[in-house]
């Protein structure tokens, strides 16, 4: 994460102000007062002493002010710009123009002016105007804004209006409005997949076996789907439009997605849905599959899979030191391959992941393990709910004890066809990881976003996301609750004994 800059030049300019005024001060009281010569001739030499002191003293502040520093001393940095808000204000390369209508009597509203104020200091192209409606009705209505805390964003002829006192939420509006074209992602229907609509916290499932987000949902007999609803929404509130795709419907994407979506399908994809995918790509789309335990890939989805290089094995990753709780199954991730989806993320965990395993894709396509697993890790096979299908060949479901690290998603780019147009997809083992129950924590929902970012063609902006409202919870690895268990049972009792011990030995 970047940290918040100091601006050292401006303190520079702060600290060299103290000894000029000073060194002042030390001039001024060792200056002789004795007078010699006429009237006028003293007159006019104390004259000129006093209009210099003031020139010096006018200057000096003069170049305090116009080389202001801003220091934040909270430990929460309560009284500065987030760093992804900083790094918008500072990447802007035309102008821009916010027109904040703050409440005055709100102090959230005021510390919003406040943090646009400072946000503008890193980029003259961002121009900051507050209004108080309650003061200046007229320039109000001039502007046509009929409600408080709301920023009023231009950007040539484009127009956003962004109502919040959240400098994350000012970023995003900017970023919106030098937006000159319409991100449209389209999410696949027609599968079970995960409903876009659904924004519960955590929904159940009906199953062989008890509930659970492992390998047993791939027993899955009857399901009320995960909800995806909250990835939606943060995709809406960055300026995306969110559309729904019945892939069987259609006889091909429409070239206005830009990114096609696919969350969790649990029946087994149609040949000529396979086929649409496939032309889409070849002609520059782009597309996150995230496909989950017990998923059974149609023969031509295989084979396209193939040509990007990946193969997706039926069985299901553990790793008995990074997980998440007491399920081995919920595989934690703490580090990443480099890439530009991956360059800003921290720690994230997938429920129930199956692995990927990485070929030689077809030429023009280069593949890269964007994900994987700990050195710990080992697989077991799992059935397919699907068995409609027969099993592609080399796919065969087989368990693998060898502790050794596992690819969990993948991140392809290039031409499919010669003369082609250039494609991205990113192909992920899970889908857990993107559904409402886990999406908000760690770092799960920076890195679906950040996923799809670089398949809209958008990695190049800075990452600022929307704050996701969650209940409070504690998510804890085994070591870490191991580490609880034995402070708080065996820890602190042998601690109270000590100090018994210590006071009887004193009292002895």
């Amino acid at each position: 994460m970047e940290e918040h800059a100091i601006n050292w030049q401006a303190l520079g300019w702060a600290a060299g102000w103290l000894p000029a005024v000073l060194a002042l001060f030390w001039w001024g009281i060792r200056l002789s007062l004795a007078q010699t010569g006429g009237a006028w001739r003293r007159r006019g030499r104390s004259a000129l002493i006093l209009l210099g002191g003031a020139a010096v003293f006018v200057l000096a502040l003069s170049a305090l002010t116009r080389h202001d520093s801003h220091v934040d001393l909270t430990r929460e940095k309560l009284y500065t710009p987030s760093p992804t808000a900083l790094a918008v204000a500072r990447g802007l390369r035309v102008p821009v123009s916010v027109t904040y209508f703050y409440q005055g009597q709100d102090p959230n509203a005021r510390r919003a002016r406040d943090m646009l104020l400072l946000m503008a200091r890193e980029n003259a192209l961002l121009t900051i105007t507050s209004i108080d409606p309650d003061k200046q009705p007229s320039l109000a209505a001039t502007h046509g804004v009929k409600m408080y805390n709301a920023a009023l964003i231009e950007v040539a002829e484009r127009r956003v209006i962004v109502q919040g006192t959240d400098e994350a939420e000012f970023a995003i509006g900017i970023q919106r409005a030098l937006r000159e074209r319409q991100v449209q992602v389209c999410f696949v229907e027609g599968h079970n997949e995960y409903a876009i609509d659904n924004e519960e916290f955590h929904t159940h499932m009906d199953s062989g076996s008890s509930h659970s987000h492992d390998d047993a949902a791939s027993k899955v007999i009857e399901t009320t789907g995960h909800g995806i609803g909250r990835l939606r929404r943060t995709l809406e509130s960055v300026g995306y439009d969110v559309q729904r795709l019945p892939l069987a419907t259609v006889t091909q994407i429409p070239a206005d997605c830009a990114v096609v979506i696919d969350a969790n399908p649990r029946t087994t994809w149609l040949p000529g849905e396979s086929l649409a995918l496939k032309h889409y790509l070849e002609h520059g789309g782009a597309a996150l599959l995230m496909f989950d335990l017990g998923f059974s890939l149609e023969p031509g989805l295989q084979e396209l899979l193939d040509t990007l290089g990946v193969r997706m094995t039926q069985s299901v990753v553990a790793d008995r030191l990074s997980h998440y709780g007491t399920d081995e199954e919920m595989v934690a991730v703490t580090g990443y391959d480099p890439h530009p989806i991956t360059s800003h993320v921290a720690y994230s965990f997938y429920p129930g992941v199956r692995p990927l395993v990485l070929s030689t894709p077809t030429a023009g396509v280069s593949t890269t393990a964007l994900i994987r697993s700990g050195n710990t890790s080992t697989t077991r096979a799992v059935a397919a709910v699907d068995r409609r299908d027969v099993t592609p060949a080399g796919s065969t479901p087989a368990s693998d004890d060898t502790p050794q690290p596992r690819t969990l998603a993948s991140a392809s780019e290039g031409t499919l066809t010669a003369g082609g147009k250039a494609m991205r997809a990113v192909v992920v083992g899970d889908a857990d990881f993107a559904s409402n129950s886990f999406y908000p924590y760690m770092a799960n929902s920076d890195l679906v976003l950040a996923m799809i970012r670089w398949l809209v063609r958008e990695e190049g902006l800075a990452a600022v996301n929307p704050r996701v409202p969650v209940p409070p919870m504690v998510l804890l690895t085994e070591s870490q609750l191991k580490a609880v268990y034995l402070l708080t049972a065996l820890g602190l009792p042998l601690l109270a004994t000590l100090g018994g011990v210590i006071v009887w030995w004193r009292r002895r």
